[in-house]
């Protein structure tokens, strides 16, 4: 007797053909815990350790072609017996968090997949980010999941009417919801009705904002450690890897560590910047930079009140930065280092001349 359905946990059609294309030893498990090459793997009969097989390894050509926190996998068995389960498989994702890995390499991270709906969860204390939020959700509309704005420790605002049109502003269309770890306002009300068996819902914002305590309140159990707030306002880092719970009810929802940084692996700035690229199909010239073109519609706007200086350089920040990343996915290490050097210093000119006067006056010491 299974011990639950695995459609309870997401599994939908879509996967269950593909799966049908290879070997039928192989079972279906869903992937709820990634530390380093070691994962957890629920399988209707329970959930247990496995790895990738070396095959796998020797066919992965990238990090993101591993498994992630989400991801429907194709293992060797179906209970947890005799060792580690093996991963041969790892099928298509529906939809995808991703970032770009920390370091000064270009790898992508993925952050979680096969989800529904992404909570971009901002605390209303010192957490508080118009010009973060906006990047959270360029990501998020680009993961091909549903981003919705979940509001924490409202006790600890005085000044909520004023922050929510602001938000609102940012992220036109997007639900934005409510909550206090004081109280089970936006709990049930609110933030239930995305927790439907079947469904999948992503966790995602900076460190201490409360992520923890919103997912213990919605499995009605201390499940995962939660620590007090500091004494300056700001919340503690609490979860040190991605995992995936499974809800009471039905459903799932995945908790991620919180994130000092997110640099963009790629974003969706045509759904999370729609007022300035509507503005933008308005101004005179198609190349328009919003600077100092004469019948710019952006810097119209601006003047007039109605878009704010601010948000025209986060997206022009954004703008910069995805085609930075697209650039750098598609060079070799050596083209990467010279448009490292170009992006310094201006010109690989500029450089060699640098480079020369540097010798120069060494030379005269």
């Amino acid at each position: 007797m299974s011990k639950f359905s695995l459609n309870d946990i997401g599994l939908c059609e879509r996967f269950v053909q593909e799966a049908a294309m290879y070997e039928k030893s192989l079972h279906l498990a869903r992937i709820s815990v990634q530390h380093r090459d070691i994962y957890q793997v629920i399988t209707q009969y329970g959930e247990f350790p496995a790895e990738v097989s070396g095959k796998f390894i020797y066919r992965a050509s990238a990090a993101e072609n591993y498994p992630a926190v989400g991801d429907w996998v194709l293992v060797d068995r179906s209970e947890g017996v005799s060792g580690n389960a093996i991963i041969h498989h790892v099928l298509t994702r529906k939809s995808s968090f991703e970032r770009k890995a920390a370091g000064t390499g270009y790898e992508c991270q993925v952050v979680a997949a096969n989800i529904d709906t992404v909570f971009i969860c901002m605390s209303l204390n010192n957490d508080y980010n118009l010009r973060r939020l906006e990047r959270y959700l360029s990501i998020a509309w680009e993961s091909r999941a549903t981003p919705v704005i979940v509001l924490t420790k409202s006790d600890l605002c005085s000044d909520l009417d004023q922050k929510l049109p602001e938000i609102e502003a940012v992220a036109p269309g997007v639900d934005v919801l409510v909550t206090s770890s004081l109280s089970k306002d936006g709990y049930d009300d609110n933030i239930k009705q995305y927790l439907q068996p079947g469904k999948t819902v992503a966790f995602i914002g900076s460190s201490g904002v409360g992520k923890s305590t919103l997912i213990n309140k919605l499995l009605g159990d201390e499940v995962l450690a939660t620590q007090e707030i500091r004494a300056d306002d700001k919340g503690r880092h609490t979860t040190t890897h991605r995992q995936l719970l499974v809800l009471p009810g039905g459903g799932v929802v995945i908790d991620t560590p919180g994130m000092r940084e997110l640099q963009i692996a790629g974003a969706d700035l045509s759904s999370s910047f729609a007022d300035i690229e509507e503005l933008a199909a308005h101004c005179r010239f198609n190349d328009c930079r919003h600077e100092s073109e004469p019948q710019c519609a952006v810097r119209k706007a601006i003047a007039e009140g109605t878009l704010s200086s601010q948000r025209l350089e986060s997206y022009k920040k954004l703008q910069k930065e995805l085609t930075f990343a697209e650039r750098k996915s598609t060079m070799s290490l050596q083209q990467a280092q010279k448009q490292k050097i170009i992006d310094m210093m201006g010109s690989l000119k500029t450089c060699r001349q640098m480079q020369a006067f540097n010798r120069k006056n060494k030379g005269n010491k």
